[in-house]
């Protein structure tokens, strides 16, 4: 289909999804997630198409984690429509009301955004997500993945659409976008008449082209160089498991610790342990000098290291005099996605969370807990690292703009 058509369309669906009731809304998310385990069958045969060709091209065994679909991945994405449709609909929400003395009433009132379009990699899952979120705040969305799942997308898009129209409402609700030449990238992020905000999910670069390239608003999903900081106060074994969940738990996901900034008191104490630990987990460590000379498991580091989103088995380790300097490195090196501080220090873990520019900061916990679903939002659109519209992870609300509406009685200005 050609793009401008598709585009034209999400536009037209727009006001009519912004009609539908909760109830309509939330009877087709449910419709849905049981199509999807219904025909988890023909997505996985779809998947598999993928992930032959990914292994082809020798994809990183991280990245093919990312866009294998199992059965029990596909159940999961199921849950996650169950769950935003459970979730309180944020559209009609009256967040003030006041009044002027010439009597005129306003409500401000909470929309959706329209149409948006997300530009996205590797990752099946996004489709099902960014549906579900979209759909559930009002808004048609437009989905651009990459070639890497091109099938697997076709499949799960499909398989929506279908309950949609099941539902009795407009298939156009999503669209994806077939052709994955960066031709019709580039074309698609200047469809500004029919766009109302675009979001990118993916590498650095993909979504450095967009906010360079894009002629519709963008709110930026950031790379995950991600930092925990081992603060001189830091409890041992409290550092060697988050670390370890942080780093290990799962390699290419944008939330996982790629940094670690350790205070010098504790480099001979707390962080051998954690360096072993992780080496028992097939982790690289690139350090500085003063690691290097406290642990012998560590290779040394270049400048590159410590701005690097490894997205594999590898981890910085730079060394820091004061939680001043370990707060200065990480702003200096941070993608301002997650960062965290282990201490029992109350008063560091207070500076750390005030003074880090980041969209989440944690005390004595891992990064890995970023995350639209562990915050409770059914799932998310991505992990906003910019000051506007949004911050962290993007759920209902952050889908969401207002309108003011004005009652009156007659009143004109004077």
């Amino acid at each position: 289909m050609e793009l401008e058509t598709l585009c034209r369309e999400a536009k037209a669906a727009k006001y009519e999804v912004q009609k539908l009731s909760t109830a309509q809304k939330d009877e087709a998310l449910q419709r849905i997630a049981a199509l999807l385990t219904e025909k988890a069958a023909d997505i996985i045969a779809a998947n598999d198409l993928d992930m032959k060709n990914a292994q082809e091209k020798g994809m990183s065994p991280a990245l093919q984690d990312r866009l294998r679909l199992s059965e029990a991945r596909i159940a999961a994405m199921s849950e996650g429509l169950l769950q935003v449709a459970a979730l309180p609909d944020p559209v009609g929400e009256v967040l003030e009301h006041f009044e002027r003395p010439n009597g005129l009433k306003l409500d401000k009132v909470r929309v959706p955004l329209g149409v948006i379009g997300i530009i996205y990699e590797s990752r099946p899952n996004v489709t099902a997500d960014a549906f579900a979120l979209t759909f559930k705040s009002g808004n048609a969305v437009i989905l651009k993945g990459g070639s890497d799942a091109i099938h697997s997308n076709t499949a799960i898009t499909a398989v929506i659409r279908e309950g949609l129209k099941q539902a009795g409402i407009t298939e156009h609700a999503i669209s994806l976008i077939g052709s994955t030449d960066r031709e019709t990238t580039r074309a698609f992020m200047q469809m500004r008449d029919y766009v109302d905000v675009l979001i990118p999910r993916g590498s650095a670069g993909l979504i450095r082209s967009v906010v360079e390239n894009s002629r519709i608003p963008v709110i930026e999903t950031g790379a995950g160089n991600c930092h925990i900081y081992i603060d001189a106060a830091a409890d041992a074994e409290i550092a060697k498991q988050i670390i370890v969940n942080a780093k290990t738990q799962r390699l290419g996901v944008c939330n996982a610790c790629e940094s670690l900034v350790v205070h010098e008191k504790v480099m001979e104490t707390v962080f051998p342990a954690v360096a072993k630990a992780l080496k028992e987990k097939e982790v690289e460590l690139r350090a500085d000098e003063k690691a290097l000379a406290a642990c012998d498991l560590c290779v040394p580091a270049d400048e590159a290291d410590f701005a690097a989103e490894y997205l594999d088995l590898m981890i910085s380790v730079k060394t820091v005099k004061d939680i001043d300097e370990a707060i200065a490195h990480i702003n200096r090196y941070s993608t301002h996605h997650s960062e965290a501080i282990i201490t029992a220090d109350e008063k560091n873990a207070e500076k750390f969370l005030k003074e880090i520019d980041s969209a989440c900061v944690y005390v004595n916990a891992s990064t890995r807990f970023t995350d639209g679903f562990e915050f409770g939002f059914g799932a998310e659109i991505g992990i906003s690292t910019q000051m506007l519209h949004a911050r962290g992870p993007m759920g209902l609300k952050e889908l969401t703009t207002y309108k003011y509406q004005i009652h009156g009685n007659g009143q004109v200005r004077g």
